[in-house]
């Protein structure tokens, strides 16, 4: 009975010498708090989860079209600090990850659901863990930060949420594909009800996910100085194609989207949302999904694209499995490796050449736990 008293008392001091760093959190304390942050877990991990992958030099690309490195962290779903503080261990190991990262990458893409309930505290906690790394950030917005406020919070600390900007040689587009019709209007909802009904994805009352047709039209404009032969890459939360309806893994104009992409030689198309490794292909366009650093969530029991291998079935009682971060090498042809960096596990890597030999070349190990 003392064994335990005293492990429970470490724990407790543990838990509260974590949020009191995250009370001001600068880059010393962040470096105390992650590792309080890693015990807290039991020590599962190594402090550094993952080595950085390589990219191959190509004798035969011109210098404007080198190849890079970029880490990624998503969903967080990050709630007051006091209401859940699993969530926030999750992130702060993913910055931990990244930062542990020699060479350091390119930038640091955040993938959309920094919070869970999109308030201000939720959003604000998630912005001091994330300014503690080392390279720069991009990020894009989900639908858990946006529908509180319809997104006013998230755009006073990170700006418009569809965006483009070229970094060597390559033009990366972010866009914000959770846009829903108007249901919570005629219902009289308040805004809570709006985002409670939005982060409960299977309950048949929201409409479908849509980039729609504002952002459409600056997508062909923003692309339009493009030759077809360009290098492009697209950031959106939800995937840019029809997976799953009934769970809202959809985009309900995803079709319109990728004939505006149709025109280039080959896209690459990075999404959120659905916490998992995933990976599409359609015609040009090469989909990958990201990890969650919060919970996995099941494969779709129906409409799972043919090239997907699907990661090994989480284990229930491990809160990590199933979880963590990852890195992409963008090569000079503009096709990427991602790496699924799962905490606990080997990290896996789906390697360019498996979606474009359509599944032929270098496919991923298959999982050692089926998907139930």
């Amino acid at each position: 009975m003392a064994i335990f008293k005293s492990i429970e008392t470490k724990y407790r001091e543990e838990r509260e010498s974590l949020f009191r760093g995250l009370q001001n959190l600068d880059r010393r304390s962040f470096l105390k708090v992650s590792g309080a942050a890693l015990a807290a877990t039991g020590g599962l991990a190594a402090p550094h989860s993952f080595q950085p992958v390589t990219v191959a030099a190509d004798a035969d690309a011109p210098e404007s079209k080198p190849a890079f490195r970029f880490a990624y962290i998503s969903d967080s779903h990050l709630y007051e600090r006091d209401v859940n503080d699993r969530f926030v261990r999750g992130l702060l190991r993913a910055v931990d990850d990244v930062n542990s990262l020699d060479p350091q990458p390119d930038f640091v893409f955040y993938g959309g659901d920094l919070a869970q309930l999109g308030q201000e505290k939720e959003l604000d906690l998630g912005a001091q863990i994330l300014k503690n790394l080392k390279a720069p950030l991009r990020i894009m917005v989900g639908e858990h930060d946006w529908y509180l406020d319809m997104g006013q919070k998230w755009q006073d600390l990170y700006g418009e949420p569809t965006y483009s900007f070229d970094h060597k040689g390559v033009h990366f587009v972010v866009l914000n594909s959770v846009v829903e019709k108007d249901f919570w209007t005629a219902r009289g909802m308040t805004p809570m009800e709006r985002m409670m009904t939005v982060a409960g994805l299977d309950n048949g009352l929201q409409s479908p996910f849509s980039v729609g047709e504002p952002q459409r039209q600056w997508l062909q404009e923003d692309l339009a100085k493009l030759p077809d032969d360009a290098r492009v890459i697209v950031f959106s939360h939800s995937p840019l194609y029809k997976l799953y309806k009934p769970w809202n893994f959809w985009t309900d104009d995803a079709e319109e989207v990728q004939a505006i992409l149709k025109r280039f030689k080959q896209v690459v198309v990075i999404h959120g949302h659905t916490h998992q490794l995933l990976t599409n292909r359609i015609g040009n366009i090469h989909f990958h999904g990201l990890l969650s650093t919060a919970w996995p969530w099941p494969y779709a029991p129906e409409g799972m694209p043919e090239l997907t291998v699907e990661m090994s079935r989480p284990d229930p009682f491990n809160p990590n499995d199933g979880c963590g971060d990852g890195e992409v090498a963008v090569h000079p042809d503009g096709l990427i490796d991602k790496v699924y960096n799962l905490w606990n596990r080997n990290p896996i890597t789906v390697n360019r050449n498996y979606l474009a030999s359509w599944g032929k070349q270098n496919v991923p190990p298959k999982p050692n736990r089926p998907s139930y």
